[in-house]
């Protein structure tokens, strides 16, 4: 079912001695067949959250269920993919190789590993060094990695780290492009943009603790139409009869309109036609970026 959670976390928390609370009291739902994006200024416990999720660390309190078990059970793990902050590989072998060695340790056959390279197209660089590989390779190989298991999750962790324009758009692609069918992917990453365009839902942390969750068409609110006119009263005026005074605010010299930009053709002829002068009529919707800087308090 669309519906079903994949992750699952409540009141999930992690301190380190008195003093210090990384995660606290999370509770998180990440669906089946989304991209979800997992974001948070730095030092918010995104990267403590993931190691949770996987079982690499222990909760001090709460509980999570991961792929329909608890994190790091084996069975569990079988159905996960994943790239936690830098990937590792032998310099001196090949991508190929590299990917053997883990299908190796994993138990599974080769054949996977060809699949893998194709998905993430690096297969007619397969058997150069790993050492030779640019920075968006080197990624790439490292979702190659995630993707031997055939799972139906992959976390990611800053999988853009360190690319350039060219290499971030690839990877965009890259995780939409995985995100499809059954397979779920929760996506940590800083650059705002790039999660808003790939990403069906997206939760926030700050200090440790979810702020906002939904898709990212709920947190960024309804959009709006912005009017710059003359004479700006009359303008109001008319406005405030058209659509009702609550829809309409002052905003630096421009009216704000809380209205669908559909009715911009309406709004612009009803003003034309009372003789008021319109200088400038154009939609305007809060980017994700917007939203993450007011409910983390980094605005400032």
């Amino acid at each position: 079912m669309a519906s079903e959670n994949v992750i699952t976390t409540h009141k999930l928390t992690k301190r380190y001695g008195p003093a210090i609370t990384a995660v606290d009291a999370l509770d998180l739902e990440v669906r089946r067949g989304e991209v979800f994006g997992f974001l948070g200024p730095n030092g918010a416990g995104k990267t403590t959250t993931l190691r949770m999720l996987l079982g690499l660390i222990r909760p001090t309190s709460g509980s999570a269920t991961v792929a329909q078990h608890r994190p790091g059970d084996p069975e569990g793990l079988r159905q996960i993919g994943s790239l936690v902050e830098s990937p590792a590989f032998y310099p001196y072998l090949s991508g190929r190789e590299n990917l053997k060695v883990m299908a190796d340790y994993a138990g599974l056959p080769y054949k996977r590993v060809d699949a893998a390279l194709e998905e993430v197209d690096l297969a007619d660089r397969a058997r150069d060094r790993f050492g030779t590989y640019s920075m968006g390779m080197k990624q790439r190989l490292a979702v190659a990695a995630a993707l031997i298991k055939e799972p139906e999750l992959m976390i990611l962790d800053e999988p853009t780290n360190g690319l350039d324009p060219q290499g971030v758009v690839e990877m965009r692609l890259l995780i939409r492009r995985l995100g499809t069918g059954n397979r779920t992917v929760m996506l940590s990453s800083h650059l705002l943009n790039e999660v808003q365009q790939i990403s069906d839902r997206v939760a926030i942390i700050r200090k440790g603790k979810l702020v906002a969750q939904g898709t990212v068409h709920e947190l960024r609110g309804e959009s709006a139409i912005v009017v710059r006119v003359t004479p700006v009263d009359a303008a109001r005026r008319q406005l405030d009869r058209m659509l009702g005074a609550a829809a309409v605010t002052s905003v630096d010299g421009t009216l704000r309109l809380a209205v669908d930009p559909v009715r911009a053709a309406d709004i612009n002829e009803a003003l034309v036609g009372a003789g008021i002068k319109v200088s400038e009529l154009h939609a305007v919707e809060r980017t994700l970026e917007e939203v993450f800087l007011t409910l983390t308090g980094e605005g400032a």
